[in-house]
């Protein structure tokens, strides 16, 4: 029972307080800690009374005073004081079930956890609930949640998370919006099986549940050259891209006269596979998918723009960024930009190719040090590398493919300079700061 205590942030409301690492919190205010929902609900109020264990079991009882809302300055053995739950589906798109061998272990799990969606942005179906979990949020306004839909039918949807038992999360789903809860949610889409009419049917189930959804993005269906036994599916071709993009723009527009907000938006992936333009920076409203690759490219340029607009004078070395085919020519129009403000600029955008998981996948963030090791070795990169961020481990300097940013530097013979997902900040790294 409770969670282990690892350690105690100084100057924290805990800190001082006659709790020591290795004690383990059992209930605050009488109630049992269960997860991290449980601490940092029962944690909120001002005045606490916490019950701890020791190593020999002996119970402690300390009492403390704190802000209302601020956290307690806990940490613990994991962050969820739980363990993660598991994925009860089979997603005919999981990209999981795309990866090759011998990845490090921790990207085969996956997670199913409304904690991880409620703490983190994780998406989730909500097909592993238990009317007791399912109560418990509701209770706790557990929100915003961000949810994976891919469709409101339930044959369909069955289908698609490959979960005879999946209508539960649909249940789930329309509980939480009663409730008034927050919810964010996501279409995966596959040609030929939740697009057209069945697009238009989801979108509009969802619809009718605002103001409790506040927005969807429809994302395509990424697919790896790892899908050898697996359901057979279609990526989207131009045509097909750009009906679809038509598609949600339309409904969007409807939203916006009916509820002051377009709520669903394209992912930035399907405009470039359509082939037309990203839409101006006031579509995206406050940027509400912005994780969910929505908007990313728009708020890039957008921020590159009013970055441009401080006079700055550039370092004279050359330099190269490499990027997948997707964002090769935001980068450009960037580049270009950079180049009408001063003159001696010298660099180049270079597309990478996904070798490692097929050329279907065309993100900066799925590329590889292999892929840039192999296909930029030799090459003239200048005195410098760009890269972005979202290419290595979330808080390190490993790519997927376990290469680390010092193995590719050495390799290629340049420094690199890893670029945050702003555009201050690769503006700042064009000119050489």
């Amino acid at each position: 029972m409770g969670s282990l205590i690892s350690y105690i942030d100084e100057n924290s409301p805990a800190s001082g307080k006659n709790i020591r690492p290795g004690d383990t919190l059992v209930r605050i205010n009488g109630h049992k800690i269960k997860d991290v929902l449980d601490y940092k609900y029962y944690s909120y109020d001002a005045r606490l009374l916490l019950e701890l264990h020791d190593g020999t079991g002996k119970i402690r009882f300390v009492r403390l005073g704190k802000p209302e809302g601020l956290d307690l300055g806990l940490n613990f053995e994991s962050y969820l004081m739980d363990s993660p739950s598991s994925c009860s589906n089979k997603c005919v798109f999981c990209f999981v079930d795309q990866l090759p061998r011998g990845l490090r272990e921790t990207l085969y799990f996956k997670d199913d956890d409304n904690r991880l969606s409620f703490l983190q942005g994780n998406y989730v179906t909500l097909t592993n609930l238990s009317e007791r979990e399912i109560q418990r949020m509701i209770d706790m306004r557990i929100s915003p949640l961000n949810v994976s839909v891919h469709s409101t039918e339930p044959e369909l949807h069955s289908l698609l998370l490959g979960n005879k038992k999946s209508a539960r999360g649909l249940k789930a789903l329309r509980r939480f919006g009663e409730a008034g809860m927050t919810l964010n949610c996501q279409i995966v889409c596959c040609p030929g099986l939740n697009d057209g009419a069945h697009l238009s049917r989801t979108m509009s189930d969802l619809a009718a549940m605002y103001p409790s959804v506040q927005s969807v993005s429809v994302v395509p269906v990424g697919l790896t050259k790892f899908r050898e036994g697996l359901f057979k599916l279609t990526p989207f071709d131009p045509e097909l891209a750009r009906k679809t993009v038509r598609q949600i723009e339309a409904f969007g527009e409807k939203c916006l006269k009916k509820y002051g907000s377009r709520l669903f938006y394209p992912a930035d992936e399907l405009y470039l596979k359509a082939a037309v333009d990203i839409p101006a920076d006031g579509f995206y409203e406050e940027y509400p998918q912005l994780e969910n690759g929505v908007g990313l490219l728009r708020l890039l340029m957008t921020q590159a723009e009013e970055a441009l607009k401080v006079p700055r004078e550039s370092a004279a070395e050359p330099f190269s960024i490499a990027t997948g085919a997707a964002a090769t020519k935001c980068l450009q129009k960037i580049l270009y930009a950079a180049q009408k403000t001063c003159a001696n600029i010298n660099g180049a955008v270079i597309t990478v190719k996904n070798d490692f998981f097929g050329e279907l996948i065309d993100v900066a963030g799925l590329l590889t040090g292999g892929d840039l090791i192999r296909q930029l070795k030799g090459k003239d990169l200048g005195a410098r590398l760009l890269i972005a961020r979202s290419m290595l481990r979330h808080g390190e300097s490993v790519f997927l493919d376990d290469v680390t940013l010092q193995e590719v530097s050495a390799a290629l013979g340049v420094e690199i300079r890893v670029v945050e997902q702003d555009g201050a900040d690769l503006i700042q790294a064009i000119f050489g700061k």
